[in-house]
């Protein structure tokens, strides 16, 4: 029996998604649930189970993309499995079809090759291009007016000479759709980014004091990112408006905080969102990064997870960021920066001491968020986090670590 399998549907919204790599090879013997091929959607990289065991033959290729509902491949659950055990381990790599070989036509070299027509070399001389950088698709190799459309200039990039390599590689509809997102947030919003310094030597303090027993108790660590989230959680509630995302001609606020986490996953930065963070404790926040971080880490987020936040936050200064002014999350109409931590000298009380300072900076959309509120919401942020004891814990931290 032959069983076509189907692209399933990611989620909602999406249409058609990208063959990112096959994990096996054509005409493998796989197993049932064993993931044979990674699919790339505008939102996240999923991995394709078998649904049958037998072997494969693949419908598509690397880079094709197909609508969800398609036929990528299909699996003969006739076949026996092959003796020796197991079927094959998944490794990634790009399909060599075992149908008939392609016979590539040659293209005849004559004084026509490499030669622009009148209309292309108007085009090029627009762009500033050479007609040498163009592989012309018309007869005998002749560069067409469309080639010339299609060339893209090279904005700088060195001119590549012989011993020099240079290579291309097609975007991931992940990254262009990302791409897409970040320019349109610039062109579509108001963006504006305020700044702050947090001395962050009373969370430095807790964290010495109590890490230890608090990984002990909880089986995972008191990172930053449960001082953060807490104090963002606070507020917003103190500035609704941060909650708040515009939808057309009306402002949609919310009474609950979806907090979105940036982290880093082998596809690239991906956004997986802590829900009702408001509830959360130390230990609730805590276990939560830390089992979305293993999920992107892995390839194993969903779509769902990464959808629906109201608020983010990103921290640039694992990578040993300073400053920067982070981009709006769409729809979302904020986004916190963290950055790295320097010994910096600061004055207090008169006197010129040494401080572990952290710039912190909020990107706001201001259709929606005034100065007034962008500005009190990280003053906000700034006194929960160097006064956490106060602000956080209720002055009971044995208590508010669980402990």
């Amino acid at each position: 029996m032959i069983l076509e399998m189907k692209v399933p549907s990611p989620g909602e919204s999406i249409t058609e998604v990208e063959i990112a790599e096959w994990l096996v090879q054509e005409g493998d013997y796989v197993e049932k649930d064993q993931a044979i091929a990674e699919v790339d959607s505008d939102k996240a990289t999923l991995e394709l189970p078998a649904e049958a065991s037998g072997t494969v033959t693949f419908k598509a290729e690397v880079g094709d993309a197909v609508e969800v509902g398609a036929v990528v491949c299909l699996i003969d659950t006739s076949a026996a499995k092959p003796e020796g055990g197991d079927a094959p381990k998944a490794t990634a790599f790009t399909p060599e079809v075992a149908a008939t070989p392609k016979v590539e036509t040659p293209v005849n070299t004559t004084y026509a090759t490499g030669a622009a027509s009148p209309a292309a070399k108007k085009i090029l001389s627009e762009k500033g291009m050479d007609s040498t950088t163009i592989v012309g698709t018309g007869k005998d190799g002749r560069i067409t007016k469309e080639d010339a459309v299609k060339a893209v200039p090279a904005m700088g990039q060195p001119t590549n000479v012989e011993g020099r390599g240079v290579s291309r590689s097609k975007l991931s509809m992940l990254r262009r759709k990302v791409a897409e997102r970040l320019v349109a947030v610039k062109n579509e919003t108001a963006m504006l980014t305020t700044f702050n310094e947090v001395d962050m030597s009373p969370i430095f303090e807790l964290r010495k004091q109590y890490k230890e027993i608090f990984k002990e108790k909880h089986g995972v660590g008191l990172g930053f990112m449960s001082f953060f989230t807490l104090a963002v959680v606070r507020a917003l509630k103190l500035f609704p408006s941060v909650n708040s995302m515009i939808d057309g001609k009306e402002m949609i606020s919310y009474d609950f905080c979806d907090i979105s986490i940036a982290v880093s996953g082998p596809k690239g930065l991906m956004v997986p969102v802590i829900r009702n963070a408001e509830d959360l404790t130390f230990r609730g926040v805590e276990s939560e990064v830390k089992r979305l971080a293993i999920l992107a880490r892995d390839g194993q987020i969903t779509v769902d997870e990464m959808t629906g936040g109201t608020f983010t936050i990103t921290n640039g200064g694992v990578f040993g960021s300073m400053l920067s002014t982070p981009i709006i999350n769409p729809p979302q109409s904020a986004i916190l920066g963290m950055h790295n931590i320097v010994e910096r000298p600061v004055a207090l009380n008169g006197e010129v001491v040494i401080r572990p300072i952290m710039y912190v900076a909020l990107s706001y959309d201001h259709r929606i968020i005034d100065g007034k509120e962008s500005v009190g919401f990280l003053v906000a942020v700034k006194e929960a986090l160097e006064n956490p004891q106060e602000f956080l814990m209720d002055a009971d931290v044995k208590n508010a670590l669980e402990l």
